[in-house]
């Protein structure tokens, strides 16, 4: 059930927001009968005055959470660094919250980490943030919260989110190794977990399907966003018997490991292999070649879901009759770099790998 809100308190005892909010804080301009029917109401309706906004209302210094649960260092890293400097722009503090994103009791430990921390509200993750039961359950128990999210489009779902269409620029990196000549690309995925995996895999298949090419399951390797699965999907897409002429990593460090693993077997990128990536990581501008990838902004996106959440804590605090907070999009923009270029005349194109896979 939903929880009673100040709203409803008021509307229980005929009286404005204004006045219910004098007798929570116990203000003595209210006359008896008044404080009379708005205790009558809170006892009725079983309502909790929101801690959040009154220890903002009176100058206690605010925190917030950052959840999450992802195996690429770089990409938390980045996410860290835009929540931080949110926080410092606007005087709220911190605390970083490392989580199984797996576990069954994940929405208890979540309620009593805003609890036991005192904190205002929480900047959920992938995958935390795409679990609908999960965010609805945190609703439910008033913890209040903005999510960061794969999708192509506001999901206007009642959830304050920043989304980040991974659809529209993993399409756009499969259209540019396509225009290079490249006919066989492989994919390989990360976590399926993510829901940005399947709006990556969601954009390659498209641009294949719009330039007329098959999609080959053989070129698409299962994995999570690491470098080692990286290495270990591009050594068996390179086993095939009609190995790829490029391939694309759903991450930087998908496509790092990928570049390890062509030239370990002597190929020379890009002439031999084009590689592409996503996100823009540090791994795409130290490897040689840097790699071709899809710059998303981590920080920026979630420095902005940062500010959503503290913009919205601060309506609650301060007006009666706060306006939802506008959700904001994201486009990732293509950048190339060396490790992509035209595709190779079949007589030039070096050898494949020896099969080391029994079934590619």
């Amino acid at each position: 059930m939903r929880r009673p809100t100040i709203k409803d308190v008021a509307e229980r005892a005929k009286v404005s927001l204004k006045t219910v909010s004098r007798v929570i804080n116990n203000e003595p301009s209210v006359m008896q009968g008044t404080r009379a029917r708005v205790l009558h109401a809170i006892a009725e309706l079983d309502y909790e005055p929101d801690q959040s906004a009154r220890n903002l209302r009176s100058g206690t210094p605010f925190v917030i959470g950052l959840v999450y649960d992802n195996p690429n260092p770089y990409h938390i890293i980045g996410v860290q660094n835009g929540v931080l400097a949110a926080c410092r722009e606007t005087g709220f503090g911190l605390q970083i919250h490392p989580v199984d994103s797996t576990s069954p009791l994940l929405a208890e430990e979540l309620v009593e980490f805003v609890q036991r921390s005192r904190l205002a509200g929480l900047v959920l993750t992938a995958p935390m943030s795409e679990r609908m039961d999960l965010v609805n359950a945190l609703a439910a128990r008033g913890v209040k919260l903005v999510r960061i999210i794969a999708a192509t489009e506001d999901p206007q779902d009642g959830h304050a989110c920043v989304y980040v269409d991974d659809r529209d620029a993993a399409y756009e990196i499969t259209e540019h190794l396509i225009q290079l000549g490249h006919q066989r690309i492989g994919f390989l995925w990360g976590g399926l977990a993510h829901r940005s995996s399947t709006e990556r895999y969601a954009g390659y298949e498209q641009a294949l399907k719009d330039y007329g090419i098959s999609v080959d399951k053989h070129l698409i390797v299962p994995g999570d966003y690491t470098f080692d699965d990286g290495f270990r999907g591009a050594r068996r897409l390179l086993a095939l018997r009609e190995p790829p002429t490029a391939i694309f990593g759903s991450n930087d460090e998908i496509a790092a490991g990928v570049l390890a693993a062509a030239k370990s077997a002597g190929m020379n990128v890009p002439y031999d292999l084009s590689i592409a990536g996503f996100e823009d990581s540090p791994f795409s501008k130290q490897s040689w070649p840097p790699l071709t990838t899809a710059k998303q902004a981590t920080e920026d996106i979630a420095k902005q879901a940062a500010r959503l959440l503290i913009a919205g804590l601060r309506q609650d605090a301060y007006d009666d009759n706060p306006t939802p907070v506008h959700n904001q999009g994201f486009v990732p923009q293509l950048v190339v770099r060396g490790s992509s270029a035209p595709v190779r005349p079949r007589s030039e194109r070096p050898e494949r790998l020896e099969r080391t896979d029994p079934n590619p």
